[in-house]
């Protein structure tokens, strides 16, 4: 019986210390458990860069030679390092900031244009012809913005530092020219505290 009772104990503590509890908190809180790029990460160099981007000579030039603002697209934003990172969130970070920035104009990338062309598509078959939108009035990007994600891992005795370098290009598309080189680091010491029963 006594047997019996303690197993009951240690199955209903091991059920206890298991349970699910979920919290609400604001999106903007910065909460890293396990050390690895996360959406802080992504806003935050997101929000650094594209603001360095736009600080730099290259618009002033554009603009006084173009009496225009540059048309920007985003391109591939390739993960070299050794995590899964969703690059799109990061790709969707950088387009939120260009657009709000309203200091460029922005347009739709490859996969949004194709749906966007898709859409047109529809309207020449079923829309009053009033309404619709008509073919080759697209905007043609003057850049395009691309970049890479790499890491470095370092790890000893429970602790490992990861290193990330993100680099962003603005290269001219009729020309090739890169018109800005943009890059940012981050060092992130993950400490294992060892459990001993």
């Amino acid at each position: 019986m006594l047997v019996m009772l303690c197993l009951v104990t240690i199955v209903a503590s091991t059920v206890a210390c298991s349970a699910t509890r979920v919290s609400r908190i604001d999106t903007g809180t910065v909460v890293d458990l396990s050390g690895r790029w996360n959406d802080t990460d992504s806003r935050l160099v997101a929000e650094g860069m594209v603001k360095e981007a736009l600080e730099r000579p290259w618009l002033g030039n554009y603009m006084q030679s173009h009496d225009t603002q540059p048309v920007v697209v985003v391109g591939r934003v390739t993960n070299r390092s050794h995590e899964h990172i969703n690059v799109q969130t990061f790709i969707n970070d950088l387009e939120r900031e260009l657009t709000n920035s309203q200091r460029v104009v922005f347009i739709a990338g490859r996969g949004e244009r194709e749906e966007i062309r898709a859409e047109r598509r529809e309207q020449a078959v079923h829309a009053l012809e009033s309404t619709q939108k008509r073919p080759g009035k697209e905007i043609g990007a003057d850049f395009m913005l691309q970049g890479t994600i790499n890491t470095i891992l370092d790890e000893a005795d429970g602790t490992k530092v990861v290193f990330y370098q993100v680099d962003l290009e603005l290269v001219n598309i009729e020309n090739n020219v890169k018109a800005w080189f943009g890059q940012k680091k981050l060092k992130k010491v993950v400490e294992r505290k060892r459990v001993i029963f």
